[in-house]
């Protein structure tokens, strides 16, 4: 599977964001920072969304395009659970998120994702989307956007298979540290998630200081 280089580039142009799948859920972290060419425009952004009550949704690339997906398939995961009476599944989010791109790819939204999420017949999930509907299911670790390279260094040295969720949220913010001290399009702070069967937790940003405060006095 292929992506234009041009369409890489442009999703490539900021923000560090990754995503662990652990023995008992998954972890997806992203940095802070959106910025406009050499500018930083907002230090507080929004990269981490909660999708569903067991799925998250991380976003990397032009900002409206990416928001514009997070309302819409929130709004298809609201529709699943009004028709079925169940949350829909990781995988069939991912599919809906990857008919919707290739559906557009002639027009195509500017953006990586990553969806991860529980399913409580077959535990954590985890899936990166390519501007133009590509889907792949990982099965340990990945990384988007212009910090990814560095992240992935962390993430290819210390992350373990069958890890718990725990250790995972500890790599993923290391990895987004690193990131960041090297990566100029990525900061401004780390915004954290985990997603397992009690369902999506996002953590406050004072949970994630305290995080940090303990990983950099090792």
């Amino acid at each position: 599977m292929m992506v234009s280089k041009e369409l890489y580039r442009e999703c490539m142009k900021g923000t560090t964001t990754v995503g662990l799948v652990c023995r008992d859920g998954v972890v997806l972290a992203t940095d802070r920072r959106a910025t406009m060419g050499n500018l930083v425009a907002d230090k507080e952004a929004k990269k981490l969304y909660k999708i569903d009550d067991y799925i998250a949704m991380t976003v990397a690339g032009s900002v409206g395009d990416a928001q514009a997906l997070v309302r819409w398939i929130s709004a298809e995961a609201k529709l699943y659970k009004l028709r079925t009476g169940n949350y829909m599944p990781p995988h069939s989010c991912a599919t809906l998120l990857s008919n919707i791109l290739h559906g557009s790819r002639y027009f195509p939204f500017l953006t990586q994702l990553l969806v991860g999420g529980y399913d409580h017949l077959y535990g954590p999930k985890l899936f990166s989307l390519d501007p133009l509907g590509g889907v792949n299911e990982e099965t340990s670790f990945t990384a988007t956007g212009s910090g990814s390279p560095t992240a992935l260094g962390v993430l290819e040295s210390e992350y373990r298979r069958n890890m718990g969720v725990r250790k995972g949220r500890d790599l993923a913010v290391k990895a987004l540290l690193s990131a960041m001290e090297r990566d100029a399009f990525s900061g401004n702070g780390i915004s954290l998630g985990v997603v397992d069967k009690n369902g999506v937790k996002i953590y406050s940003e004072k949970e994630v200081n305290r995080l940090i405060k303990r990983i950099k006095k090792k």
